[in-house]
């Protein structure tokens, strides 16, 4: 039963959400559109009247014939809730763009928004959370502001730029046109970007921000990758704490302050587990049971606090994520956090391991000199993608759920043709609670079995490195 509210508090969160950003997209904004896609006309010349509002301007010195001006009750096309890309800026920095209103659900956008970590912390879509923003820029030194000065809104796309910086679906980015650095605030009408090819064929997407209805390029990313995912170096280090970093912070509160007061309880002399530790205890002594001894033996006390804080740490995260109305956090679900756990992991691992560790992937004893050449690299190689699987399957997992989940909630959009329709409304929202409910139930379970698989396959790491064996000289 109680799983059934959260799930229809969920359902009640996203279509609040949807319904909050369809008022948004039909009221007046006073001249400006927030939220919005942005389009440029290719026909015809926009120097004379740029950033001009399409829903009622003039058209005095243009020849209109042969154009569609059919508009729909908001002074736009109906465009469906498809995308539309901008596709001939003529320059970075202002060419003219004309504001277009993006009707419809966008599935996808919702999804990848939901699990994407952000700079600020979203509370049932509708309640946003300034955090502090600290940004090493290269031309100015340390800079320190918080990110309500972006005013977040739908998909906490920036309303408002600071200086030369404006906030894209939840992340800091940087105008690369100059004459903003002295400008506190201005209004973003909206953001849009365009896919292109490279001399080199490599795919480039160019972002840009829409200011008194003009585009401006904005920086990618920072991407350490060498150029080779279309990232490189920009002119801003972004060492903010995101919605991830304030939710890792959390978790670990809670879990002291559960630890801690278990701990008491202990130090009163021995009793019958009461409260906290009826839902501590048992997990403590199975992953020490059935993980540690098995795989450590002699040596599980020495590695027994890097398998708990490991155990809980994932536990906690993958619970909290459950918890639609907390922000919606995908922390366990994010590359960047599953990949330093994993580096932890390997460091440790390599660090402990003995010499008849590192004997049997360097130089296998007992070996054929032939299979030793085929064996090294191989061994040499499993040292890297043991780390790798960690990160790749917890992160996967994790992910898969919370966008299975999101899709379910989906249909009733879908359906019901984003409110377009009663019935298919309805239809979607019977189709999506059982779906969500079996859903959630099992991202319940795979939160357990995420936590105890990384556990288990650290331990085994561990055992492997510190174990010792014996060569008796034969077979």
């Amino acid at each position: 039963m109680h799983k059934f509210y959260t799930v229809l508090v969920f359902v009640f969160m996203c279509s609040a959400s949807w319904s909050q950003q369809h008022n948004h997209d039909h009221s007046d904004h006073k001249g400006h559109s927030h939220g919005q896609q942005v389009k440029t006309k290719t026909t015809h010349d926009h120097s004379s009247h740029d950033g001009h509002d399409h829903s009622g301007h003039k058209h005095d010195g243009h020849d209109h014939s042969g154009h569609d001006h059919k508009h729909d009750s908001h002074g736009h096309d109906d465009h469906s809730g498809h995308d539309h890309h901008v596709n001939n800026f003529t320059t970075d920095c202002g060419s003219p763009a004309q504001a277009v209103h993006h009707h419809g659900y966008d599935p996808t956008g919702t999804a990848i928004h939901h699990i994407s970590d952000a700079n600020v912390y979203t509370i049932m879509d509708k309640i946003r959370i300034p955090l502090p923003m600290i940004i090493y820029n290269k031309a100015r030194g340390m800079e320190f502001f918080s990110s309500g000065k972006f005013h977040a809104g739908h998909h906490d796309d920036g309303h408002s730029g600071y200086k030369d910086y404006v906030l894209y679906q939840g992340n800091i980015h940087r105008i690369t046109c100059p004459g903003f650095e002295s400008r506190d605030a201005f209004i973003v009408q909206g953001f849009d970007k365009v896919e292109l090819k490279s001399a080199e064929g490599k795919d480039i997407e160019k972002r840009y921000a829409i200011i008194d209805g003009k585009g401006y390029l904005i920086e990618q990313k920072t991407i350490w990758d060498g150029g080779m995912l279309g990232g490189g170096s920009t002119g801003f280090v972004d060492l903010s704490p995101t919605k991830n970093v304030i939710s890792m912070i959390l978790v670990s509160l809670l879990l002291f302050f559960l630890f801690r007061a278990a701990a008491k309880k202990y130090s009163g002399g021995p009793s019958a587990p009461s409260g906290v530790q009826s839902f501590l205890e048992p997990m403590f002594q199975f992953i020490r049971d059935d993980v540690a001894i098995p795989f450590l033996g002699d040596k599980h006390e020495k590695f027994l606090p890097l398998l708990m804080t490991i155990f809980f740490f994932i536990l906690g995260l993958n619970l909290w994520g459950q918890v639609p109305f907390l922000g919606s956090v995908n922390v366990t679900g994010s590359l960047t956090v599953t990949a330093v756990m994993a580096i932890i992991v390997f460091i440790i691992t390599n660090i402990k391991g003995n010499g008849d560790y590192w004997k049997h992937i360097l130089w296998p004893p007992d070996t054929p000199l032939f299979v030793k050449i085929i064996l090294i690299p191989v061994e040499i190689m499993g040292l890297f993608i043991k780390p790798l699987t960690l990160m790749l399957r917890l992160a996967g997992n994790i992910s898969a759920g919370h966008i299975a989940i999101l899709s379910f909630v989906g249909l009733i959009f879908i359906f019901g043709k984003a409110g377009e329709s009663l019935g298919g409304s309805l239809t979607g929202t019977a189709i999506a609670i059982p779906l969500t409910l079996f859903m959630m139930a099992i991202e319940l379970i795979v939160a357990f079995v995420q936590a105890f698989v990384f556990t288990i396959l650290t331990a085994s790491y561990l055992g492997a490195a510190t174990e010792e064996h014996h060569h008796d000289g034969h077979h």
